[in-house]
């Protein structure tokens, strides 16, 4: 088989062939769907994206059969992008060097359920790991708005925060995530246990730095949660009930979500659910705190038009709540129109309404806000994913501006290198932990614009960057 990428000069058959009982896909239209994530979300990503590809996809269901993966592609000096369910947003899971695509989702078996938290295999569906919860009356500290499809590993390789954030910070503050157990990328692939701290040198390095095998995370316990939808006059207003719910001490909440009117007119599951041309606030709260969670809404100038358990949300043909919010809201508005796309903006902390309401006119009528409410250094904070109708990147680097000259910091969206997002600067303890776990650098070493730079040096001498 030829490469389908065109980027390798393996024999594709033979690498087959050397893998045996592992099942693998070479069928072209096959392995180019595995090729892609929700990049698409970026116009400028698609352009650069779209004709990306892999030449061969490995799914193993065992340690045994992925080290057999990992082992061939060492011998044959195969680039290695690793895949769960291909939910992230900055082509994580896309192969820029072509090669070998590993997908997870078969190695997804729930080890253990324990004492505040669960230990299952990095390819483990998250919505069946908050399923084999419930039982226990826990669920995950927190996790993705694409539950249904995104994988235990995948989150924490490409994660951040989620549903849960409000109530218990980042995905990466202590002991959110307990333990991984990472395979190293070498003739004979080992096994490597990061516990505590050190679970960060492997935590959001997009699958740079070793292959995650296994998960533990914390648990908490679950509520009879209520899906909440309140719906108010003015943006102003919603912003500042969310805000109001975040800090509130008598009420629980695992999700607090505003979102512009325009925004809610995309959500057509919500037609006769909510209030059209008012602005929403989603929030998930426990039934027993729903009159307090009322009078906030009342006296914030708001009405709560939708308060539903999961049961009831089913009953009535509608998804989670938590599906309009996060991304899971750009999608919503993707599925009616593909000229949208997104940004990732900081807020002041403390979120300050008189700032966003300010800030609002600025930026134009093609820049809709939709914010999510966090835990951050144990603060309250805001950040904004507001849907941008894209015309030309020339405009969308104008609303960036504009963002930042009000004081809004910008995580760029729009790159599929690890450094150029939210992190902004190289992290020298992930490229170092790099040198160790694959020593050739195979793993999606095209995802870090600084890998190139330091893969001459050892892994102490990578480690001496950081803080310079």
């Amino acid at each position: 088989m030829t490469s389908i990428s065109g980027k390798t000069d393996i024999d594709w058959d033979a690498f087959a062939s050397e893998l045996a009982s592992v099942e693998t896909l070479s069928e072209p239209a096959q392995v180019k769907k595995r090729s892609r994530d929700f990049f698409w979300y970026s116009p400028i990503l698609n352009a650069q994206l779209k004709r990306s590809f892999g030449d061969l996809v490995a799914l193993p269901s065992t340690r045994e059969e992925l080290a057999h993966c990992l082992a061939t592609a060492y011998a044959h000096d195969a680039p290695i992008v690793l895949r769960g369910g291909g939910t992230g947003n900055y082509g994580q899971a896309v192969p820029l060097d072509g090669g070998l695509i590993i997908q997870t989702t078969k190695m997804d078996r729930i080890v253990e359920i324990g004492d505040g938290f669960v230990c299952a295999e990095a390819g483990c569906r998250i919505a069946d790991v908050n399923d084999a919860l419930i039982a226990h009356g826990r669920e995950l500290v927190m996790f993705p708005s694409t539950q249904n499809i995104a994988t235990l590993g995948g989150f924490v390789a490409g994660g951040s925060s989620g549903i849960g954030s409000v109530s218990d910070g980042m995905l990466r503050d202590p002991g959110n995530l307990i333990a991984h157990k990472v395979m190293s990328v070498e003739a004979t692939p080992r096994e490597r246990m990061f516990e505590g701290a050190d679970v960060n040198h492997i935590h959001h390095a997009w699958g740079l730095n070793g292959v995650i095998t296994e998960v533990t995370m914390r648990t908490v316990p679950t509520c009879a949660w209520i899906g909440c939808m309140a719906t108010f006059d003015t943006y102003g207003q919603t912003y500042a009930a969310g805000y109001a719910l975040a800090c509130a001490s008598d009420i629980k909440r695992r999700l607090v979500s505003t979102v512009d009117a325009r925004i809610a007119d995309y959500f057509p599951h919500l037609e006769g659910h909510v209030q059209k041309g008012r602005h929403l606030m989603v929030s998930l709260v426990p039934a027993e705190h729903m009159q307090v969670y009322r009078n906030l809404v009342a006296n914030h100038g708001g009405t709560v038009d939708l308060a539903m358990s999961e049961a009831e949300l089913k009953a009535n043909g509608l998804p989670h709540v938590f599906e309009f919010s996060y991304n899971h809201t750009t999608l919503q508005v993707l599925k009616a129109d593909r000229s949208a796309t997104y940004l990732q903006v900081g807020c002041p902390v403390p979120p300050d309404r008189d700032r966003i309401e300010a800030l609002r006119p600025k930026l134009g009528d093609d820049v809709w806000m939709h914010h999510e409410f966090a835990l951050l250094d144990g603060n309250v904070v805001s950040f904004d994913l507001p849907i941008v109708w894209f015309t030309t990147a020339k405009r969308l680097h104008e609303i960036e501006a504009t963002y930042e000259a009000a004081g809004f910091p910008i995580s760029d969206a729009h790159t599929c290198r690890v450094e150029g997002g939210g992190l902004k600067n190289a992290d020298y303890r992930h490229l170092a932990w790099k040198k160790r776990m694959d020593p050739k650098g195979l793993l999606n070493s095209a995802k870090s614009r600084e890998w190139a730079n330091v893969k001459h040096l050892t892994s102490e001498e990578i480690e001496a960057k950081i803080g310079r």
